[in-house]
C-alpha cells in the first residue's frame, strides 16, 4: 500500500494529509479475484466514523480525525449534515477558549510567510496554533487554485500546529461557508490561537471580521493604489495594520508608511470600543516585529476582556451568524419549493422581457409558496 498526498500537502506533512491507495494485484492474491480492483476490496475502504469517534478524536487532538471532522463539516451532502451537526453540538461546550485572529491583505503582501513566522513564534511560547487558510476555487474543478500553503512547510511540521487549506467553493468574497464551524472544531481540539487567512479580494474581509476577535490588515510599501485598493474601507474594520517586508532597503519606506497610517488612523473611529487602531512594521523574513505584534494582540485581548467588549462582540457575532444561516436556509427552501420551480421560468422571462416589474414578480413568487 502506498500513500498519496494532495498537491497542497507539505512535503514532510503527517499522515493526516495522505490518502492511501492499494496497488492492483493480478492472479487473485491477497483475497481478491483476478478481476477485482483494489477499490472493490472492502478492506481498503476507510472505516466510517461514528459521532462519538469524531468527538473523542477531536478532543484527543488526533490530527487525522480533526481533518476528517472538518471535511465532514464542509460537505454539502445531505447525508452528512445531521452527523456534522451532532458532532458540533457535542463539541460546543469545549469551544470558545481560543483567540480568533483574522489576517487579510493584498496579494503579494506576504500573508502566508507572516502567518508562518507568527505561528512559529507562538509555538515557541508554548501555544497551540491552528491555521485556516482559505484559497480561491477554480470555477471548473471547484478545487483550490493557489495550493500555495505548502510555503508554511516549517510550521506544518510542528506537532503543536494544524494547517487546513480549504477551497472556497466559489462563494462570494472567497470565504468558505463552513469556516466558522471549522474554527469551532479547532477550538474543541485545544488549539488556543486560531488564525484565519482570507484571500484578500475585498469582499471576504467583512465576513471574516464577523467571526474573529482581532482583525489584522497586512500591507506593503511600494505598491500602487491600484494594488492596495483593498485597503479602502478595510482599514476601518481593522484592529491593527502591519506594514510587512520592513527589511533591508525597504525598512525606511516601511517606517514612513507606518507614520503616515498612524496620522490617518488618529482621525478614524476604531471598530473596537476602547481600543485605538495603530500601524506597525514587521519582517516575516527576519522575524523582526513579530513578537511585538503578538504583544499588541495580547494587549487587545486583555483590554477588551476587562471592559466586557470581548464577550459582547462574540455574543453579537453568534446572533448575526444565526440570522445568516436562517436567511441561507430560507433561500434554499424557497428555490427548492416545487411550486416556485414550476412558476419561476415564466416569471423570470416576463421580468427579462420588461413586461413585469421585478418587485411584482418577487411578490407573486412569495404568494406561490404561501398557497
Amino acid at each position: 500500500m502506498r500513500e498519496r498526498k494532495p498537491e497542497w500537502a507539505p512535503p514532510e506533512g503527517g499522515d493526516e494529509f495522505a490518502s492511501r491507495v492499494v496497488q492492483g494485484i493480478v492472479g487473485g492474491h491477497d483475497g481478491m479475484s483476478p478481476r477485482q480492483t483494489p477499490s472493490q476490496n472492502p478492506q481498503t475502504k476507510r472505516r466510517q466514523l461514528s459521532v462519538d469517534d469524531y468527538v473523542q478524536g477531536v478532543l484527543k487532538r488526533d490530527r487525522a480525525i480533526i481533518a476528517r471532522a472538518i471535511t465532514l463539516i464542509e460537505s454539502n451532502a445531505p447525508a452528512h449534515f445531521d452527523t456534522a451537526q451532532e458532532v458540533l453540538k457535542q463539541l460546543l461546550p469545549h469551544t470558545g477558549n481560543a483567540i480568533r485572529i483574522g489576517i487579510t491583505g493584498v496579494p503579494g503582501a506576504g500573508k502566508s510567510t507572516l502567518i508562518e513566522a507568527l505561528g512559529m513564534h507562538l509555538i515557541s511560547l508554548g501555544k497551540q496554533v491552528a491555521v485556516l487558510a482559505v484559497d480561491p476555487s477554480s470555477s471548473l474543478t471547484r478545487g483550490s487554485i493557489l495550493g500555495d500553503k505548502t510555503r508554511m512547510e516549517q510550521l506544518s511540521r510542528q506537532p503543536n500546529a494544524f494547517i487546513r487549506p480549504s477551497p472556497t467553493g466559489g462563494m462570494l468574497g472567497g470565504v468558505a461557508r463552513k469556516t466558522r464551524e471549522s474554527m469551532l472544531i479547532c477550538e474543541a481540539a485545544g488549539f488556543d490561537v486560531v488564525l484565519i487567512e482570507t484571500v484578500g479580494t475585498g469582499q471576504s474581509e467583512i465576513t471574516v471580521r464577523s467571526m474573529v476577535d482581532f482583525f489584522l490588515l497586512v500591507l506593503i510599501t511600494g505598491a500602487g493604489d491600484e494594488l492596495q485598493g483593498i485597503k479602502k474601507g478595510v482599514v476601518e474594520i481593522s484592529d491593527a495594520i502591519l506594514i510587512n517586508k520592513a527589511d533591508g532597503d525597504n525598512k525606511i519606506r516601511a517606517n514612513a508608511a507606518r507614520a503616515e497610517y498612524n496620522r490617518a488612523l488618529h482621525y478614524l473611529t476604531s471598530i473596537t470600543e476602547g481600543w485605538q487602531t495603530r500601524a506597525y512594521t514587521a519582517s516575516a523574513l527576519t522575524g523582526e516585529g513579530i513578537p511585538e505584534i503578538w504583544q499588541v494582540i495580547e494587549s487587545f485581548h486583555n483590554i477588551t476582556r476587562q471592559s466586557g467588549v470581548f464577550q459582547s462582540r462574540r455574543r453579537q457575532q453568534n446572533r448575526e451568524w444565526l440570522h445568516t444561516l436562517v436567511e441561507e436556509q430560507l433561500r434554499t427552501f424557497f428555490f427548492n419549493h416545487p411550486a416556485v420551480q414550476a412558476a419561476l421560468p415564466q416569471i423570470e422571462a416576463a421580468v427579462m422581457d420588461g413586461t413585469l416589474p421585478a418587485t411584482s414578480a418577487a411578490r407573486d413568487l412569495l404568494r406561490v409558496v404561501q398557497k
